[in-house]
């Protein structure tokens, strides 16, 4: 049996992914308190009342102090279930009570209903200008955005910045990107 083709923006992807990684491990709390606040007025200003946040993996941004914010503000928090491989994530709705259960690669998530979101918020290893974004590798988030057809903030730093990330067909824009510098609006038309 012939060994799988490795495509040439797999290996780009892959080498971005390993690079942006190392970056986030140099960053500071106060730069993740400085995003989290510029998020949690940017969601304030919205009118989606249903918010899908992400429960942190090691390294990445700890949204749960913004999750708490938005609990307190009257929005409904929802967090991913990560499905199997080549399905659109699942939602459950999160309270400060919801107990969490150990999911797939390491996630974690509440016992809560599922819900529909009316806003994602989207998590990056790295973004360009043009709204595109490098996630972790199973399309997950593309595949979610392109069923639910909602709004979607990208978060995470703006050192995480690149000219241009590699992409491919199955790969959907942003409209809007919040780093601890602020927001970053896309005018890509193909964005959500």
């Amino acid at each position: 049996m012939a060994a799988p083709q490795i495509s040439e923006i797999d290996v780009l992807k892959k080498n971005l992914r390993r690079k942006m990684a190392d970056y986030r491990q140099g960053l500071s709390s106060e730069d993740e308190e400085r995003l989290r606040g510029f998020l949690l007025k940017e969601i304030l200003a919205q009118p989606a009342r249903k918010i899908a946040a992400v429960w942190p993996l090691a390294e990445e941004v700890d949204l749960r102090p913004l999750c708490h914010a938005l609990s307190e503000a009257g929005r409904q928090v929802l967090l991913p279930e990560t499905t199997p491989k080549g399905s659109p994530l699942i939602f459950r709705r999160w309270t400060p009570a919801s107990p969490m259960i150990v999911g797939r690669f390491g996630t974690s998530h509440p016992e809560g209903d599922v819900d529909v979101p009316d806003l994602v918020l989207v998590p990056f290893l790295a973004f360009d200008r043009f709204g595109y974004r490098l996630g972790y590798g199973g399309g997950y988030y593309d595949r979610t955005l392109a069923a639910l057809n909602v709004p979607a903030i990208g978060f995470g730093f703006a050192g995480q910045q690149i000219d241009a990330v590699p992409t491919g067909p199955y790969d959907i824009p942003l409209k809007m990107i919040v780093t601890e510098c602020g927001v970053i609006r896309t005018d890509n038309p193909k964005s959500l």
